[in-house]
This record gives C-alpha cells, structure tokens and sequence, in this order.
C-alpha cells in the first residue's frame, strides 16, 4: 500500500549571516548578524515516496541562494529580505508553491566612547531579538505574502505598581491577593501584517516596517513602566490595543508574557528582622514553575494595502 503524503516541507536552518555596511565617505560601519531559516514546499513528494532526489533543491544550494542574496540585496528591514528569499525560490523553481523564512535578528549596539557613537564597534547589550516569520506563497499565477513581525526575549523589571486580587478563590487557591508586588517579564510581542501582494507591495511598504518595530517597542516599555497593573491581562491589551491604533496595517497583535516571581523571604526566625509586607526588600528570584499569558487583539475593520 502507498501512503499519501499530507504534508511535506524542508530547508535549511541556523544560516548564520553576517553583514557590513561601510560608508567610506564618513568611515561609519554598520552591521547587522542574523540567523536564517528557509523551508520549501511544492511538488516534492516524490522525493519521500519514490527516493527521486531530482525534485529536490540541495539544502547546501539553499544556502548558498541565502548567502547570495544577502550579499545583492538589503538584508534590513528583515521583512523585505525574508520577502526576497521566499519570493526567488517560488519564481526561481517552477515546482516549489511555497517558501517559508524565518529569520532572527540578534542585537548590537554601537558603542558610545567619550561620549561620541564609535563608528565601527558594538556590543550585545541583551539576549533581546527582531524576528520575522514571512510565507511566501504561489497560488493560481499570483503571490501572496504573509509577513509575521516580533520581538522576543526583551526582559523588563519594575520594583512597584503592579497588583493581583480579586481573582477566583476556591479549595485548590493558596495564592494571597497583593495590592503591590514585582513585575518582571520576557516580552515577546508578535504584529500580523495583512497580506501583501507580491514583492512590490512589500517594497512599498519598508519605511512601516522599521517604524512599527520602533513603536511596538517603545509602546511596550512605555506601557510596562507607566501602567499600575491591575495584571499582566490588562496591562498586555493595553499594548496590543495601542500598536493596532499606531498601525492600520496591521491584522493582530499578539503577547506571550512569562511572570517572572520574586517571592519575599520571611527573615523573621533571626533575631525577628522583618523582610514582607512593607518591610521587603530582599527576594528569592524564581526559576519555575511560572505563569505564562498570552492573548490576541484584532481590529474590527482592515485597511487595505
């Protein structure tokens, strides 16, 4: 018996990627270090079912087309390049129907010396990332492209105005309700853009893209720090609902927000020092177990591209 195959996709992954810009009128560097997935769908199962390796684009050449790419075109925004990867390979192999780039864009920062920007040197200042999920895809003569945005693992803290009470209390509920505690998080906040018609509207579309990224960032640390949480629910809507009012092309925005717990330590078995309540001020940081909450936030009306 011949099985089908329902679904079947394959590339290559953790292309690590590095590019320099060199302005050689003022002598300024700029660079940008990305990690690069690329994965293929198309007329390809034969080569699972009958061992035909003639429909099958190496992944070494998959590669090699990312490195390539890289070095004839703008890797920044990384929506744009993710749209270029995805939209040579659909156009470049008349079986491939659909390619998927994911890429992730890891920070440096240039580095101020004597108070000035150094021209060609950085640091990591943070495990923070840019990331983009792009699906470009061939149906019936025409592509259409779905651009996915996010930043990820941007870890914020605030020593005060966050709260939890008058949340269900049962049999199972050994949780105090708190009207001021720690709030500590790894933001990853993920904007759906509507699809774009092909590689030109995306290009059309580039200065929204770095200036969303900006906005949902700024929004993000500016509603964390500012909000007096009444929970991580309400503070997180706050800022989706903000980025869909700064962008009218976007879809949705979504947050997944870990709870980072720093628990009081009670020091009063030495010598009766008081460390909880209004008293604390030493914490035991927490591994796990964690909250994790996530919500989704869409509009009521779209515009269009």
């Amino acid at each position: 018996m011949s099985s089908p195959i329902t679904a079947a996709r394959y590339g290559k992954d953790n292309v690590r990627v590095y590019k320099v810009h060199r302005d050689e009128k003022t002598g300024v560097q700029t660079v940008v270090e990305m990690t690069v997935c690329v994965l293929l769908e198309g007329e390809i199962d034969t080569s699972y079912t009958k061992a035909d390796n003639s429909v099958v684009v190496a992944t070494d050449s998959i590669k090699n087309t990312i490195y390539i790419l890289a070095k004839q075109n703008p890797v920044t925004p990384p929506e744009l390049f993710g749209s270029i990867l995805g939209n040579h390979f659909v156009t470049k192999y008349p079986h491939i129907h659909a390619a998927h780039t994911s890429i992730v864009t890891h920070r440096w920062t240039r580095m101020t010396i004597d108070g000035k920007p150094h021209p060609h040197s950085f640091l990591r200042d943070g495990e923070e990332t840019r990331n983009v999920q792009v699906d470009v895809v061939e149906k019936a003569q025409s592509i259409g492209i779905d651009i996915r945005s996010s930043l990820a693992k941007l870890t914020v803290l605030k020593s005060t105005n966050s709260q939890f009470w008058g949340f269900l209390r049962d049999e199972y509920t050994t949780l105090p309700e708190t009207w001021d505690r720690i709030l500590s998080t790894d933001v990853d906040a993920t904007w759906q853009w509507q699809k774009f018609a092909g590689i030109e509207a995306v290009r059309a579309a580039v200065p929204r893209f770095d200036a969303t990224w900006a906005a949902a960032r700024e929004i993000t640390l500016k509603t964390f720090a500012e909000d007096n949480s009444a929970s991580v629910q309400n503070t997180m809507y706050k800022m989706a609902e903000q980025i869909l009012e700064r962008q009218p092309l976007l879809e949705t925005v979504e947050y997944a927000l870990p709870n980072k717990h720093y628990f009081e330590i009670d020091l009063s078995w030495h010598k009766g020092l008081k460390n909880t309540g209004k008293d604390a001020e030493v914490y035991a940081p927490q591994g796990g177990p964690n909250g994790l909450i996530k919500c989704t936030v869409g509009r009521k009306s779209k515009a269009k591209l």
